[in-house]
């Protein structure tokens, strides 16, 4: 059943785009990530237009993220004040990523940079994790103690910079210019992207910040939710991307999808789950690779520019 996406200016079977969002929905529920960084290459390569790719699914991010972050919240596994830190930093990197965003789309250099950009942030992800995922299945098979773990409070670099805090809730005493500088960056990269980026902020907040675990899943979420909610109105308000049809048809497959991704992800080690989906960022990245290095089928194009004039 075709349905006509009035911003990305095309027509998309309904069925395909709540197939896209449950599928998305099981890779999120299996894997615990957000699944932006996996969602906005599918939609690239469906054919809808990069701008309105990364622009709608920030909404559909902050949608199929709010329950947890209840979840979170309820049981008290989230530290306000650290994630207050993180979501000023976030916004001024949002402001800044859809002003760059803005920039390359009058350049027409857009489209060049999120396939870039998508290459080699997922190719050193994937390759990251592959070497991780391996490391730990190998250790798996030898008997020994545990490698030992740092334990919060223990810093090295961040301990010495000045303006520091104290975040009760996750027993640290430290600067907050770290805090606001990992939220700043990630900002950007959501805004530019179209990507929670909370796969990148775990571990940022666990190996450089030493968040407890038990409140960093909840803080790392209350961070994408307020950034992207606030990335959305931004491309809605600037760039006129977002594409409300299209996020709502993907929302309804994710949360259908990642109701089964989670059952599913019962049945697997944590070793086994992050090597599949390195599996599966490698893939994405490799797709991205043939697009910029395949010529297209059609190398010229024509399209409206305005008064009557034809590119």
């Amino acid at each position: 059943m075709p349905i006509y996406l009035p911003i990305a200016e095309m027509s998309v079977d309904l069925f395909f785009l709540i197939g896209i969002g449950a599928a998305i929905g099981f890779i999120s529920g299996l894997f615990g990530v957000g699944g932006g960084f996996l969602l906005t290459p599918l939609l690239l390569f469906s054919g809808v237009p990069a701008p309105v790719a990364v622009a709608s699914v920030t909404s559909q991010v902050v949608a199929s993220s709010t329950s947890g972050a209840l979840s979170y919240l309820r049981r008290g596994a989230i530290d306000i004040k650290l994630g207050a830190y993180l979501v000023a930093g976030g916004i001024c990197g949002a402001f800044v990523g859809v002003w760059i965003f803005g920039i390359l789309r009058s350049l027409g250099q857009l489209d060049l940079f999120i396939s870039l950009g998508y290459l080699i942030f997922l190719g050193a992800i994937g390759i990251l994790m592959m070497a991780e995922s391996i490391r730990s299945l190998l250790k798996s098979r030898k008997a020994g103690p545990p490698a030992p773990r740092h334990l919060p409070g223990q810093h090295s670099w961040v301990q010495i910079l000045p303006l520091r805090a104290r975040f009760k809730k996750s027993k640290l005493y430290i600067s907050i210019i770290p805090v606001m500088g990992i939220g700043f960056c990630i900002g950007i990269i959501g805004a530019l992207l179209g990507i929670g980026g909370g796969f990148i902020l775990v571990p940022a907040l666990v190996y450089i910040l030493r968040v407890p675990g038990t409140v960093v899943v909840g803080t790392s979420l209350l961070h994408l939710i307020a950034v992207m909610a606030v990335t959305c109105v931004l491309h809605a308000v600037q760039t006129q991307s977002v594409d409300i049809l299209l996020a709502f048809c993907l929302m309804i497959g994710s949360v259908a999808g990642a109701q089964f991704g989670a059952s599913a992800g019962q049945y697997l080690r944590g070793d086994q789950l992050r090597a599949l989906l390195a599996i599966i960022v490698l893939g994405v990245a490799a797709r991205f690779a043939l697009t910029l290095l395949l010529s297209p089928a059609d190398p010229f194009s024509m399209s409206i520019i305005g008064f009557g004039e034809v590119l």
